[in-house]
């Protein structure tokens, strides 16, 4: 580990300890994520607190989230919701979903969240079907190369004032590379690409340091066009 990164760790814990402390849902379902053998990349208890205040000061109702792995996300999101509020999330991996399942069910979310399992480009489409938006906040945390067309489908999903969140973005700084050999880095550079041209989307984006490193994310707030 660099001096650098430890750095960012040791800070990260000190936020966390005083402001976002684990709770026996959320340690047992990074442990439970751990033992399935899922890959160790959910958000940082900091990171899951910024989520969880985002959903609860834009007073969301419905939120979808893009990409479950073992329900950590979903569950601070979940958890900022009203008693009559609704998560649907979606998770590639029927492993993952499992795992996810059991995790919600422990922190007593099994009843608010939704999992979805298949392709997320294949299950997008049956929730407009459906008619299950307008969504109230989209997280997007799956597989990078697909990002502009989550987003577009968040688009689709959303009303004006939905929120917009995707992790991710900065690619270890990569994501400024005009020419990357990533098609990680390229799905999200067509993703900035199609937010900076979209007149219903007003965004920004921000790079962080942390327990995961150098990363950083998205936010854009869907507007009426002038």
């Amino acid at each position: 580990m660099s001096n650098d990164q430890a750095q960012w760790t040791t800070v990260d814990h000190y936020f966390t300890d005083l402001l976002a402390p684990a709770d026996e849902a959320l340690t047992a379902a990074l442990a439970d994520s751990t033992a399935a053998g899922l890959p160790e990349i959910a958000v940082a208890a900091n990171q899951g607190k910024l989520l969880h205040l985002l959903v609860a000061t834009q007073g969301a109702k419905n939120v979808l989230e893009i990409g479950t792995l073992g329900g950590y996300s979903t569950i601070w999101l979940a958890r900022a919701l009203p008693a009559d509020g609704r998560l649907v999330t979606l998770e590639y991996d029927p492993k993952h979903a499992d795992v996810a399942r059991g995790n919600l069910a422990r922190a007593g979310l099994d009843k608010t969240v939704e999992v979805r399992v298949g392709p997320a480009l294949d299950t997008l489409p049956l929730l407009e079907q459906e008619g299950a938006g307008p969504f109230d906040f989209v997280f997007i945390d799956a597989d990078k190369v697909n990002n502009p067309h989550y987003v577009s489908w968040a688009l689709k999903l959303s009303r004006p004032g939905t929120l917009i969140v995707v992790d991710n973005v900065v690619r270890g700084g990569k994501v400024a590379t005009e020419h990357p050999d990533d098609p990680s880095v390229t799905g999200t550079r067509e993703m900035f690409d199609l937010v900076a041209a979209e007149p219903r989307l007003d965004a920004t984006a921000v790079q962080t340091v942390g327990t995961k490193g150098y990363d950083g994310l998205l936010i854009a707030r869907v507007v009426d066009p002038a």
